[in-house]
Parts: structure tokens; sequence; C-alpha cells
């Protein structure tokens, strides 16, 4: 009685599928290309604005490098404030606060 059960419910979910599908692909035949091509160049150029408005300006998120006897750090109060990052393989001193 289950193994009855479950190709009864199999057969409907695949006869369900098959039509849902067979909506689309009409639906799909039937449409122009047009809103499509225009959504591509829209997007296009959304992209090409987007890309003028990156540069390499300094981010809050990005420190820039500094080289092996540079300034890196600056002190204010109690406090220390870096300034940039020491390049690979050197540290910033905190004495001198500079990279070595």
């Amino acid at each position: 009685m289950e193994s009855v059960r479950a190709v009864v419910f199999l057969s409907v979910c695949l006869t369900l599928l098959t039509s849902l599908c067979q909506g689309q692909r009409s639906a799909d035949s039937s449409t122009p290309d047009e809103p499509i091509v225009e959504l591509a160049e829209a997007l296009q150029g959304f992209l090409d604005d987007s890309r003028v408005g990156l540069s390499v300006e300094k981010k809050a998120s990005v420190i820039p490098r500094c080289d092996v006897g540079e300034r890196c750090a600056m002190k204010h109060g109690p406090r220390i404030g870096r300034l940039c990052d020491c390049l690979r393989g050197t540290a910033c001193n905190t004495f001198f606060l500079r990279c070595y």
C-alpha cells in the first residue's frame, strides 16, 4: 500500500514539474530578447561608471605601506596612531616609531 502511494505521489510531482517546465519554455520562446539586451546595456553602463569612481585614494580600511626607516606611527599622548603598515619582514618600532 505504501509503495502505491509513493508511486502515485511521484507521478503527480513529475507531471506538475513537466507542465511547469513546458510553461516556462513556451513563455521564454515567445518573448523578444529586447528587454534582455536593454538590461545588459544598462548594467554595462553602470559598471563603466562605477569603475571611474575607483581610484588609489586613501580609504578608511586600507593602510598604505611604508619602507624600512620611514615613520610608521605617531604618538598622541598615551596612544600611538598608525600612519602606515611596514613591509613584510619588518615591524614598526614603538620607541622610534619607524619601520625596522
